[in-house]
């Protein structure tokens, strides 16, 4: 195993990381920008370095500071969570020729995977189904020709990149033109490469992902699926695992598909390989996450397989320790992403400090965060600061277990979506698990009004609780004289900061 972890990220995933790492005896490096001094990942890693202020590409997405801090604390393995360079085959290469370790799969299978195109392509040479499309590198009058074949409606995408970037759905051919000029502008801003692609729409569908481990010695299993259909703008809002459209049969297929790429691409670590599903059981396949996936704690509670740990154990060049047949799922996970952002206010990112926080506990509920009382929310990374993962017995339970955590979840100083996940499970459709990627585009009830049932008393109650913290905090104890002490005065002083 390593001795030192450099982890290239910051926020809930490096925490992740870095306790993961503890778990096995592994020192930790963290890296922060001037905005994140005083962060989480700051304060548990073992070691930690500044590497510039706090926009992106002068901190965290700079590959020279990353690898000079690596070396600099003898580090010998750079983990890259997910976001920022987790998918960048240039980082992974130059962690590579710095002779470092990089946790994850070999750059070769980075770009081959990231690049949406190429990974249609090899994934049509393993015989995995793919959704009707284009090829690469064509241009705007010949995918307005292709259109016409493939049949409206299409989806206009990046082959490069992900997330929602780049991406558009037309119904009307009149509209393709502008929309592929609109596609083209935003991939390129966002991933430097202007090349895209058109898909079929398969409306209707569900976005269902399988989780899969993959050693150097050509051993690879599958994890099970999760369900990603409750989307906004093709982001990722709640996930659960196993999918409730998903029975045993299908599950099997898909599982074996994916582990035909995986073993056609030379894959090793952990992956996870999207595909949409649509109403009479036909997948299709999407793209290949070459990272940890923001929602693989899902699968961790369904399965016991703590994911990061086995990352590292992969890449450290042991064998994978569980075999398919040790693979059962057991009982049902729901996991919510709690962001800064205000949901009745077309999800506009909410900055600020927090003045209050508490944090679900209980039975079944497990929080991963990256912010504290005090914490600073700025505008300069991702809005998504926490995530609730609820298990149960049964899906209900997972979903009764959930809607309590968020019940119990209190943040004051910003706006967050918590108040949209609670509506969202008590939505019958949902809780019956009948819905798809359009589902929040045909409940827009769910996003209608600024007032949640009892908000306006649970932020009385919060309000003043944080009064009564900070009046505590301001009874001095004298000193000589009658006089507060100076250290006790420093003491308090501190704990309002």
């Amino acid at each position: 195993m390593f001795r030192k972890v450099l982890v290239a990220n910051r926020g809930e995933i490096a925490v992740r990381v870095i306790r993961a790492c503890q778990e096995l005896g592994v020192q930790t490096v963290a890296v922060y920008s001037e905005a994140d001094r005083k962060a989480l990942h700051v304060r548990y890693a073992d070691e930690a370095y500044c590497i510039g202020p706090p926009p992106p590409n002068d901190s965290y997405l700079r590959i020279d500071k990353l690898i000079d801090v690596a070396i600099r604390s003898g580090a010998d393995a750079v983990h890259p969570g997910y976001g920022f360079l987790a998918e960048n085959a240039t980082f992974a290469r130059a962690v590579a020729e710095a002779g470092l370790t990089f946790v994850g799969p070999a750059p070769e299978a980075i770009a081959l995977m990231g690049d949406k195109v190429a990974a249609r392509e090899t994934a049509m040479r393993a015989g995995v189904p793919v959704v009707p499309g284009t090829p690469r590198s064509l241009s705007d009058e010949e995918l307005i020709a292709a259109a016409e074949e493939i049949g409206y409606p299409i989806m206009v995408k990046a082959a490069a990149g992900g997330g929602g970037k780049g991406m558009r759905v037309v119904r009307d051919p009149a509209d393709l033109p502008a929309a592929l000029q609109a596609a083209r502008r935003e991939a390129k801003g966002a991933f430097g490469d202007d090349r895209i692609y058109l898909e079929k729409l398969i409306e209707g569908g569900r976005h269902i992902e399988i989780q899969v481990l993959a050693d150097e010695y050509g051993n690879a299993i599958a994890l099970g699926e999760r369900e990603c259909s409750i989307q906004r703008r093709h982001q990722k809002l709640l996930e659960e695992a196993p999918s409730p459209f998903v029975d045993e049969e299908l599950r099997q297929r898909m599982s074996e598909t994916a582990l035909a790429l995986v073993r056609a691409v030379d894959y090793t670590n952990a992956g996870t390989v999207e595909f949409l599903v649509d109403k009479d059981r036909h997948f299709y396949f999407l793209e290949m996450n070459t990272r940890l996936q923001v929602e693989h704690p899902v699968t961790e509670m369904v399965t016991g397989v703590d994911i990061v740990k086995e990352q590292l154990r992969i890449a450290s060049g042991r064998r994978l320790r569980y075999r398919q047949e040790d693979i059962r799922l057991k009982g049902w996970a729901m996991e919510a992403r709690i962001t800064a952002e205000d949901p009745y206010n077309n999800f506009l990112p909410s900055t600020g400090t927090i003045t209050l926080l508490q944090e679900p506990t209980g039975p079944g509920v497990r929080v991963e965060s990256g912010v504290f009382e005090g914490f600073e929310v700025s505008l300069f990374y991702d809005p998504m600061i926490a995530k609730v993962i609820a298990w149960g017995e049964t899906r209900g339970e997972a979903l009764l277990r959930l809607r309590r955590a968020l019940q119990e979840y209190r943040i004051l100083g910003i706006k967050t979506n918590i108040p949209f996940h609670r509506r969202l499970l008590d939505n019958t459709n949902f809780i019956g698990g009948v819905y798809d990627t359009g589902f929040l585009e045909n409940t827009p009830e769910l996003l209608e009004g600024t007032t949640q049932r009892n908000a306006v008393p649970a932020a009385i109650a919060a309000t003043l609780l944080m009064h009564q913290r900070r009046q505590k905090a301001l009874v001095f104890v004298g000193g000589a004289g009658g006089r507060p002490s100076m250290w006790k005065i420093a003491a308090r002083r501190e704990a309002l900061r």
